[in-house]
């Protein structure tokens, strides 16, 4: 199977199925077909399946005569028929993972889509997981619906792995071409195929790591650093806001230091930032926020 699956990328004759076609999936599924291969999006939403098919962009970070271009070639199609799902070779899930009510992950699009996938996969396919989720997310639920209900084994007669999607909506340096992979697989046949299938399209490094849960874990790194880092600049944006210093000189000056930061903005709800949006019933004591973020308690005055 390996052997097999690296020739048909070589010659691009992989069929590429995308299931999502979101933010994340869209801009995917016209990579993929850009770079030559043959690709169907899957979405149970029979606007955005219609949208595709008549060349019309709904994301910002797809450029819309490409998306048109790739419809009017035969390279890109989309459809809510997953009984297509075995015309295709390789399937990245990029369904949405949003958090419940107890702020636990919903993971029913992941097991819905994957239990629709396993009806109709086949010998000698890759499958992806790309939605953001928690470690053992793709050997503990997705192989098993996998294997339950195609009667296939994970290793053998089929790939299965996790590569996160990296996607920042309105970046303008950073796109899905340009951005580096993480690929964990199960099986290191599995992570050099499903590595090689990446690079024939995209521009980025493509880095192999040792297991599913090694990508997943990272991502959570990755999100966990990013949010933190946010949050802290927020907060330190209000504090600036009311001490009258401005916090661009501030981010600016920290960011003369070669080692140990790295720069984060503000972040901003439409025209109005956080540090706009603070009203208190007194004046904010700069002293008492400085204690307080240092992780001192203090009494506030009376």
């Amino acid at each position: 199977m390996k052997q097999l699956l690296l020739d048909k990328i070589a010659k691009k004759e992989i069929t590429v199925g995308v299931i999502g076609l979101g933010y994340v999936g869209l801009p995917l599924a016209v990579e993929k077909a850009k770079a030559g291969f043959k690709t169907i999006g899957f979405d149970e939403q029979p606007a955005k399946v219609e949208m595709v098919n008549q060349g019309h962009n709904y994301i910002g970070d797809v450029v819309d005569k490409d998306l048109k271009r790739l419809v009017e070639e035969g390279l890109l199609s989309a459809t809510s028929d997953f009984g297509f799902i075995q015309n295709v070779d390789f399937i990245a899930i990029c369904v949405p993972t949003p958090l419940d009510v107890h702020q636990e992950p919903d993971l029913s699009c992941v097991r819905d889509s994957t239990a629709e996938i396993a009806k109709h996969l086949k010998k000698n396919t890759m499958v992806v997981l790309e939605s953001t989720t928690y470690p053992g997310t793709t050997e503990e639920l997705v192989c098993p619906i996998l294997e339950q209900g195609s009667g296939l084994v994970c290793g053998k007669d089929f790939y299965l792995g996790f590569s996160p999607e990296r996607v920042d909506p309105g970046n303008l340096i950073y796109k899905t071409k340009n951005t580096p992979k993480v690929v964990g697989a199960i099986g290191k046949d599995a992570t050099e195929v499903i590595a090689s299938m990446y690079r024939a399209v995209l521009e980025g490094d493509v880095k192999e790591v040792s297991s599913p849960a090694i990508a997943e874990m990272e991502k959570i790194l990755e999100n966990t650093y990013r949010n933190i880092n946010i949050g802290l600049i927020n907060e330190l944006a209000m504090l600036c806001n009311e001490m009258g210093i401005s916090i661009w000189e501030v981010i600016d000056a920290a960011s003369t230091k070669p080692y140990g930061f790295q720069p984060f903005y503000q972040l901003k709800i439409g025209r109005i930032s956080p540090a706009s949006m603070v009203r208190t019933s007194r004046p904010i004591m700069a002293r008492e926020m400085i204690f307080t973020h240092l992780g001192f308690i203090c009494r506030p005055p009376h």
